[in-house]
C-alpha cells in the first residue's frame, strides 16, 4: 500500500500566501491580516479564510485567484476553496494603520534636503484663509533671514503665485524643475542677508489663472510628486506646503511621500468650521505626522474707533488646540488688509508689518524658529549647549577672542 502523501501544514499555507500582494494596498496579504487560517482535510482539500476590507472589494477575484493558486502548488493538496468574511471598523482601522506605516517607512527619496524643516498648513474646508496664512508665514520666516520653499500643492485651487506676486514660467536644466525665486528684506536689515521664497505651483504651468484643471486621484497625487521629486529645491530651511482642503489623495500622498512633515491647522472662531478641522487633524495624526500647532484665523474685527466684533464666532480654535492637545499658535483678527494684500501680490507681513494680523504671523513664525521647530542645524542638543556656555561665559578683559566649540547658524 502506498504511502499517504505529506499534507501542507496551516503554517505551510500562511508562509506560500506572503506571496500573494494585494495590488491595491501594496502589502502581502499575512502581514495586512487578511489571512485569517486555514482547514486542511485528510483528503487534501484546503479551505482558505481570507477577510476583506468589505465584501464587494473589486480585487476579490484576483485575490481569489491568487491564493488558490499559490496554495494548490503545495504537495498533497488536492483542492483549495476560499471562503471570505469581511473585516470590522476595528479591523480596517488597524489594517489602514500598517499600511500608512508602511508607507512611511517606504518614502522615496525626493529633492528636499534632509535639513529641511517641512510644515503643511492645512484647512478642514476652503474660506478659511489658510493659503494668505501660508504666504504670510512663508513670508514672516523669510524676514528672519531664512530660505523658505512654498509648495502650492493645492493644485487646482492654485493661489501661491497671485498672492506673492510671482510671475513666469518654470525654468529648469539637466532634467530638473528649477523654483521661481523672491528676495524678501530682512526685518533687521543690519543683521545679515535677505531672506529668499523659492515658490512651485501649477499656477506657473497654465495659460491664464482662471484656466480649470480638471485633475483627480492619482493624477494629483503624481503632481505633488513630480513637485517633490522633479524639482531642484536646493538648501532650504523650510518648506511650506499650502494643502488643498479637506482629507482627499493630496493630504495621503504628502503623508507618504514626506513622513518627516509636520502639520499646522488653520480653522475660524466658527464651531463647524472647527469640527472640519479636526478631521484634518484626525488624518494628519492617523498618518503618523505630528500636529505641530492650531491657528484661529479671522478671530475678530477691531474697527479704527476700538470696536471689536466678533463677526464669526469665538472659541473654535481654542477648543481645537484642547482637543488635540496641541498649541493654539495665533489668533489672527480679521483684517481686509490681509486679504487685499494677498489679492495685490503684496503680503501683509512685508507691506505692513505693525498691522495686529502681521504680528499675530509673525510671532507664529518666531515661535516656529526659536521653540517648535528650529532650523535642523540648531536643533542638536550639543550646539544649545554650547551656544548656552559662550552667552553665559562673562568677558575677560585684555583675553583674546576664542572660537566656540560649535557655532549655530546665526540667522
Amino acid at each position: 500500500m502506498a504511502d499517504s502523501p505529506t499534507l501542507p501544514t496551516e503554517h505551510d499555507v500562511e508562509q506560500i500566501l506572503r506571496g500573494v500582494i494585494d495590488p491595491e494596498l501594496h502589502g502581502d496579504i499575512v502581514d495586512l491580516g487578511m489571512f485569517r487560517g486555514a482547514d486542511i482535510s485528510d483528503d487534501g482539500a484546503v479551505t482558505v479564510r481570507i477577510a476583506l476590507t468589505i465584501s464587494s472589494c473589486p480585487l476579490r477575484v484576483e485575490i481569489r485567484d491568487e491564493v488558490e493558486s499559490k496554495v494548490r502548488g503545495l504537495p498533497g493538496v488536492t483542492s483549495v476553496k476560499v471562503d471570505y468574511s469581511e473585516m470590522d471598523s476595528a479591523q480596517r482601522t488597524e489594517l489602514m494603520q500598517k499600511v500608512r506605516w508602511k508607507a512611511r517607512e517606504s518614502a522615496p527619496e525626493t529633492e528636499v534636503p534632509l535639513t529641511t524643516r517641512i510644515i503643511a498648513v492645512a484647512s478642514g474646508k476652503g474660506g478659511v484663509g489658510k493659503s494668505s496664512i501660508t504666504v504670510n508665514l512663508a513670508v514672516a520666516l523669510a524676514r528672519r533671514g531664512f530660505t523658505v520653499g512654498v509648495l502650492d500643492a493645492d493644485i487646482w485651487g492654485f493661489s501661491v503665485p497671485r498672492m506673492l506676486g510671482v510671475t513666469g514660467r518654470l525654468g529648469g536644466a539637466d532634467g530638473k524643475i528649477h523654483p521661481n525665486e523672491l528676495e524678501i528684506p530682512r526685518a533687521d536689515a543690519d543683521e545679515g542677508a535677505a531672506g529668499r521664497l523659492k515658490v512651485i505651483s501649477t499656477g506657473f504651468l497654465v495659460d491664464e489663472e482662471d484656466s480649470a484643471l480638471m485633475w483627480r486621484g492619482l493624477m494629483l497625487s503624481k503632481a505633488l510628486e513630480q513637485f517633490l521629486v522633479d524639482v531642484r529645491w536646493g538648501d532650504m530651511d523650510y518648506l511650506l506646503v499650502d494643502m488643498p482642503p479637506g482629507t482627499g489623495d493630496v493630504q495621503m500622498a504628502l503623508g507618504r511621500l514626506l513622513p518627516r512633515t509636520e502639520v499646522v491647522v488653520v480653522t475660524t472662531p466658527n464651531r463647524a468650521a472647527q469640527k472640519v478641522a479636526a478631521r484634518v487633524a484626525n488624518m494628519a495624526q492617523r498618518s503618523y505626522l505630528k500636529v505641530l500647532g492650531v491657528i484661529e484665523n479671522m478671530t475678530a474685527f477691531e474697527c479704527d474707533h476700538g470696536g471689536r466684533y466678533l463677526l464669526f464666532g469665538e472659541g473654535g480654535g481654542r477648543e481645537l488646540a484642547e482637543q488635540i492637545d496641541v498649541p493654539l499658535l495665533a489668533q489672527v483678527p480679521l483684517d481686509p488688509a490681509l486679504s487685499s494684500g494677498s489679492d495685490a501680490g503684496t503680503p501683509l507681513v512685508m507691506d505692513d508689518p505693525a498691522a495686529p494680523a502681521s504680528q499675530a504671523i509673525q510671532a507664529v513664525a518666531d515661535r516656529i524658529v526659536d521653540e517648535l521647530l528650529p532650523p535642523l542645524e540648531m536643533a542638536g542638543c550639543t550646539a544649545r549647549m554650547f551656544e548656552a556656555i559662550e552667552q553665559a561665559r562673562p568677558p575677560t578683559a585684555g583675553a583674546p577672542s576664542e572660537t566656540p566649540l560649535a557655532e549655530p547658524r546665526s540667522r
